[in-house]
């Protein structure tokens, strides 16, 4: 098994072994990968795919963050998440073959390796290892999705956004968290208002739980959120 590189460390083939997706393959198949995928750079807020877009490459974030919503008939933009590197984004949308499930956009400059869709169906064809990784990965995330909807019918707002904020700030190093889009687009993402998620925030700045400065949210006491996130 590869070991962990370094953030700064410039994008190669051991990188691929940070993406959770393939974090069990051998080190000459990440290179097999390596050299079949195409590398691909995006300024932030650039498009990396529109929701619809045919799924013919899966795409490998090595570094950056981006954003997954959808807008609705009626013009509102649904904020699903974020992605943070290193990860396989909309993995649904290239194993089912259908177009993609959310328009991705950048949110920070990214690096990305297009992977063609056959080739990684071959992965999962001839590796049995790596097919059942990939079966574990998609039943972890689909135990989320519905861990987060049920959150989201029975939890409060505070404890919705605390859990966020603690998971957001469990893949930094110093317990901030950036807000990379407005209140509002977090408010869609956690199910409730702009004014219901800016009240939840200052109740937790208030309480001396976070600390709020520009777009950047400070965890000051993460035991105690911890227990907001409880409910």
């Amino acid at each position: 098994m590869t070991s962990s590189v370094s953030a700064d460390t410039p994008p190669d083939w051991r990188t691929l072994a940070e993406i959770p997706l393939l974090a069990t393959l051998a080190d000459d198949r990440l290179r097999r990968l390596w050299g079949a995928s195409l590398p691909r750079r995006y300024a932030a807020r650039q498009v990396l795919r529109n929701v619809g877009d045919p799924a013919t490459h899966l795409l490998l974030l090595l570094r950056g963050r981006v954003a997954a919503t959808v807008t609705t008939s009626v013009g509102r933009v649904v904020h699903f998440g974020n992605f943070v590197a290193p990860c396989a984004l909309d993995k649904v949308a290239v194993i089912d073959s259908g177009g993609h499930t959310a328009t991705l956009t950048a949110l920070t400059p990214c690096a990305v390796r297009s992977l063609p869709r056959d080739a990684f169906h071959a992965l999962v064809d001839s590796v049995p290892s790596a097919r059942r990784h990939v079966l574990r990965v998609l039943a972890d995330q689909a135990r989320h999705q519905q861990a987060r909807f049920a959150a989201t019918v029975t939890l409060r707002t505070e404890a919705r956004l605390a859990a966020w904020l603690l998971g957001e700030a469990g893949a930094s190093s110093d317990s901030r968290v950036t807000l990379s889009g407005t209140q509002e687009s977090l408010a869609d993402l956690l199910g409730v208002t702009r004014v219901t998620i800016n009240r939840a925030l200052m109740r937790l700045r208030r309480d001396g739980l976070i600390a709020i400065r520009f777009r950047t949210v400070s965890i000051l006491a993460p035991e105690l959120l911890r227990l907001r996130a409880s409910g």
